[in-house]
């Protein structure tokens, strides 16, 4: 071939091997006839070796060439693609974040002192009448805590056992009346102990109108509310996960009767209200599900 600088010995013959197919000289074929260029159409289950020097293609054969690393390159830059998706993908269940608002550090909770633990079992009492005296935000503090709170940084456990360790709840606060801190309702982060914005100003009137008007959560300094995403537990136990999500909010809110029964507040499990009117009062994610409502106080007297 003249000016291609390769040598000119001629094309030697085509060795078939009868057992598979060249991928890339059917591929050369294939594009080749998608540009309007001759294929080279391979024997059934045949594979075509060339023995020898081969020479330079012609200029047909080197935009086939340029097809098939163009195809090559696209196909491997998908492939690299989905796996990068796949690795940055959350993981089965995990939860949708929320947009982030302010950050209020809480108080560290503390795990030593209070009453003993079957004092608090003997003494645990529904309270749905509250003393006008304001529960503080270390008060605040440790209800969250003893809710969800870590128990173990590194395996990240929490204070109520959950199911394949999954953490299905999330945990709002509708703040009325709690010394220094801002009306309005804050979801509870565990990890960092801190509660994030979500509602500004006290909805606590919204709220008692969505619990079919029980003047306890209209009453109370603040209400806690459990919610619970089921997809985290049902992404790995089926159906099956949906009980164990009514489950950990049991363990949870019996976590918060006995840490208020040691704090000399009182609370009241409330589960008679609107799922739906609830979650915009609250500004609950799409895929939360309401399932307590605790109104929190000072115990009179």
């Amino acid at each position: 071939m003249k000016g291609c600088g390769t040598s000119s010995k001629a094309l030697p013959p085509l060795k078939a091997d009868a057992a598979s197919q060249d991928i890339a000289t059917f591929l050369l074929g294939h594009l080749g006839e998608e540009s309007g260029h001759s294929k080279i159409p391979p024997p059934r289950g045949a594979r075509y070796k060339y023995q020898g020097v081969r020479p330079a293609p012609p200029e047909g054969d080197r935009t086939n060439t340029l097809l098939v690393i163009l195809t090559i390159t696209v196909l491997g830059l998908v492939g690299l693609m989905v796996v990068f998706s796949a690795l940055q993908a959350p993981e089965v269940g995990a939860p949708e974040k929320k947009s982030e608002g302010a950050q209020i550090q809480l108080p560290a909770p503390k795990e030593r002192g209070g009453r003993a633990i079957e004092e608090v079992l003997a003494t645990r009492r529904s309270v749905r009448d509250y003393a006008e005296t304001p529960p503080g935000l270390d008060d605040l503090s440790q209800l969250l805590w003893a809710a969800q709170g870590v128990t173990d940084e590194l395996r990240e456990f929490r204070t109520a056992p959950s199911a394949g360790a999954l953490y299905p709840l999330e945990v709002y606060v509708a703040v009325g009346e709690v010394t220094d801190l801002p009306a309005g309702v804050y979801r509870y982060l565990p990890a960092e102990h801190r509660i994030e914005s979500v509602v500004e100003g006290d909805v606590r009137r919204d709220l008692s109108g969505a619990a079919l008007n029980q003047s306890a959560v209209e009453d109370a300094a603040a209400v806690i509310a459990i919610a619970g995403v089921y997809e985290r537990t049902t992404g790995k136990y089926g159906e099956r996960g949906v009980r164990y999500v009514y489950m950990e909010a049991g363990h949870a809110a019996q976590n918060i009767y006995l840490q208020a029964t040691s704090l000399g507040l009182g609370t009241v499990s409330i589960g008679a209200f609107d799922d739906d009117e609830v979650k915009r009062v609250l500004g609950m994610n799409e895929d939360e599900r309401p399932l307590y409502l605790m109104p929190i106080g000072r115990v009179e007297g």
